[in-house]
């Protein structure tokens, strides 16, 4: 990667990259590449599907660079771009199960959210993995947001063009519904 980059800001990058400057739109990806994974692995888990996913963000921000009018941080409008995608994958998931599943169960794949360095740190994890994924994806973008990725309640309901008002109680509905799934499990 150029190192000149580096120091540049959001956008010079944007400007360089729609000019055509390969190496410029590599410090874009590079620089939120992270924050991508999280979103997808977030609402999808850790897979394959989530991985396209990832790599199909940074496609349509590509190729949409120019409709970038800069009223809003360029990681908000990539944020936007990798919740749109994978809220399609979800539904396009939920038809696919629909159709060929015979108890129309949608969870496939579960996502580790921390390093382990003990089988039972693992295994809480995989349960708290398991109720998020049973949350419903209006509920668990807004978990996977606030409580994983640390935005705020307001950078939230900005990313999303949702109210404020509806963020939170969508959160505090979601924090019910993962406290009575846990319980469960």
């Amino acid at each position: 990667m150029n190192e000149s980059y580096r120091q540049t800001d959001d956008t010079d990058l944007v400007k360089a990259s729609i000019e055509g400057d390969k190496l410029a739109f590599g410090e874009i990806v590079n620089r939120y590449q992270k924050m991508v994974a999280r979103t997808v692995k977030g609402m999808l888990g850790d897979s394959v599907f989530a991985e396209d996913i990832g790599q199909e963000v940074f496609i349509k921000l590509y190729y949409s660079l120019s409709e970038f009018r800069g009223e809003a941080k360029l990681s908000t409008y990539i944020q936007k771009i990798a919740i749109n995608l994978t809220l399609n994958e979800i539904k396009r998931r939920k038809r696919f199960f629909s159709m060929f599943s015979q108890k129309g169960n949608n969870e496939m794949y579960e996502y580790e959210v921390a390093d382990f360095d003990s089988e039972e740190k693992r295994e809480a994890s995989e349960i708290v993995n398991k109720a998020l994924m049973r949350l419903e994806p209006k509920f668990r973008i807004i978990v996977a947001m606030r409580m994983l990725q640390g935005y705020s309640t307001k950078e939230t309901a900005e990313i999303l063009d949702l109210p404020l008002g509806t963020v939170l109680s969508r959160l505090s509905r979601a924090q019910g519904q993962l406290k009575d799934i846990l319980d469960k499990l």
